[in-house]
């Protein structure tokens, strides 16, 4: 199988940008450095850089102004819309008046599996980190998580310790991204699923798939599953909103 292509020139100077944008790093107004300092900075052609600009322009994420130069956008908006927010199931949990808990069942840093689509459109034939996890509220099962990481994106994973920080809380606390996909479902557990979380085999389970990404290299791919009778998904709006 084949390895999945690396970034592009274009696709790394415009993931770098993003991240200082959507990070804060950069905020609203800040003059984005001078074609030329880019071009020195990535030893790149004038128009790898103007393309890039270009399409943060188009994107919204940056202004172009004539013989002034290029500047973060007032109001940025995110790359693509996500229907609902990120949740910390530690902050969900806790503001609830419940106690969070948390057990790591299982931890490896490998290669993925061929022919298991999440993994190998997450780092091609690469390694990734593979985890396994069981939230708690009060001490009693709540979900289920199985969570894919790409270390090439985020590198620092490899050194955090999983079984004291939970996997969710540590990417919402330390990595940016800049878009991200939800699929919902609802499912039974299974045998094993139910021994995990104390119920009967059969059991049903709202289920959320959940991919994010920075720039064009994806970060994380998440599977959580969640006791139907414990969990509410609330999605708030207003007339008018986008």
């Amino acid at each position: 199988m084949k390895s999945k292509k690396a970034p592009t020139l274009n696709q790394r100077i415009r993931s770098n940008i993003e991240s200082r944008i959507l990070s804060g790093e950069w905020e609203p107004g800040y003059r984005i450095p001078f074609e030329h300092e880019l071009m020195a900075q990535y030893d790149c052609s004038r128009m790898t850089v103007n393309k890039v600009l270009t399409a943060l322009a188009e994107s919204g994420m940056i202004e172009r102004r004539r013989r002034a130069g290029s500047f973060v956008a007032r109001q940025p908006p995110h790359l693509e819309q996500v229907a609902l927010e990120i949740p910390d199931i530690n902050v969900a949990v806790t503001e609830r008046g419940h106690v969070y808990g948390f057990q790591l069942l299982e931890h490896a840093h490998r290669k993925a599996k061929p022919g298991v689509v999440e993994e190998v459109d997450l780092v091609g034939d690469g390694k990734l980190l593979a985890m396994r996890c069981l939230h708690l509220a009060d001490g009693k099962p709540l979900a289920i998580e199985r969570r894919l990481i790409n270390p090439e994106s985020v590198p620092e994973t490899l050194k955090v310790d999983f079984s004291i920080h939970a996997p969710g809380s540590w990417l919402l606390q330390n990595v940016s991204w800049t878009r991200g996909e939800h699929r919902i479902s609802a499912v039974a557990v299974n045998a094993e699923e139910a021994a995990l979380l104390k119920v009967p085999v059969g059991t049903a389970c709202l289920v959320i798939d959940r991919q994010t990404w920075r720039g064009e290299q994806p970060i994380t791919w998440v599977r959580q599953k969640f006791l139907g009778d414990a969990y509410d998904l609330i999605a708030r709006f207003a007339p008018g909103s986008r």
